[in-house]
């Protein structure tokens, strides 16, 4: 692999907040055009991983490089403007604002020339976004809103996408719609970091998977042969 290959390389990553540490030596990585997913209980870290990428906190050790450039540290700032966009659990939409406000929004720091072409692209994705554009973003249902939360992702142009718990709250049916959504976003040429409890659709749709312990990775590889592993199989699907 070369690095001209690789989009995300992370490397002995130690991360926590106070005298708690967190995160205990990862190493991933994410290849251009692939979907990676990173899976773990609640409380294992995922999150804080997806904090120290965005440039929202500070890792303790460990390096980080996006497209090849050492961005260890960097601030959010500085990642959004590089490329990487982040789609928090909970979705984190502004309520008070309507569809089309947020999605402006997300073309704040980055592809703001391009905004008008973005927003066509992301109603075509999520046709239901169009005919709720003068609505309050709050009064929208909960898949509505996790539509709205990726489409003001995807508003920056990013090289790549991080969706943490896009599946959390939603009905089965929605979930299956999201799970579809992320695979058409991902042949349309996006990378993403998928980062979820729902092991077994995760890995359908992913290329590679991660899966989060305690801090520290204790299974990865590609997805097929995850879905196939006796401990993934044990400890997450009930097998």
């Amino acid at each position: 692999m070369t690095e001209r290959d690789t989009i995300i390389e992370v490397k002995g990553l130690r991360a926590g907040y106070g005298a708690v540490e967190v995160l205990r030596g990862i190493d991933l990585t994410i290849r251009r055009g692939d979907i990676v997913a990173l899976l773990g209980s609640n409380g294992v870290g995922k999150t804080t991983f997806n904090a120290v990428l965005s440039g929202l906190i500070r890792p303790w050790a460990g390096t980080v490089k996006f497209n090849g450039a050492d961005v260890t540290g960097c601030d959010a700032v500085h990642m959004v403007d590089a490329g990487l966009s982040l789609v928090p659990e909970g979705r984190l939409i502004f309520p008070n604002l309507t569809v089309k406000e947020n999605l402006i929004l997300g073309a704040y720091r980055r592809a703001g020339s391009r905004r008008e072409a973005n927003i066509d692209k992301v109603v075509s994705i999520f046709p239901r976004l169009k005919e709720r554009f003068e609505q309050k973003a709050g009064t929208l249902s909960g898949g509505e809103q996790q539509m709205l939360a990726i489409g003001r992702g995807m508003m920056a142009e990013p090289e790549l996408l991080i969706l943490d718990e896009p599946s959390l709250g939603l009905s089965p049916l929605l979930v299956e719609e999201m799970f579809n959504l992320i695979r058409r976003l991902n042949e349309e040429g996006l990378t993403i970091l998928l980062v979820e409890q729902n092991v077994a659709q995760s890995l359908e749709i992913a290329t590679t998977g991660y899966v989060l312990e305690n801090g520290t990775i204790s299974l990865s590889g590609p997805a097929a042969e995850l879905m196939t592993n006796p401990d993934l199989q044990r400890s997450y699907l009930g097998i």
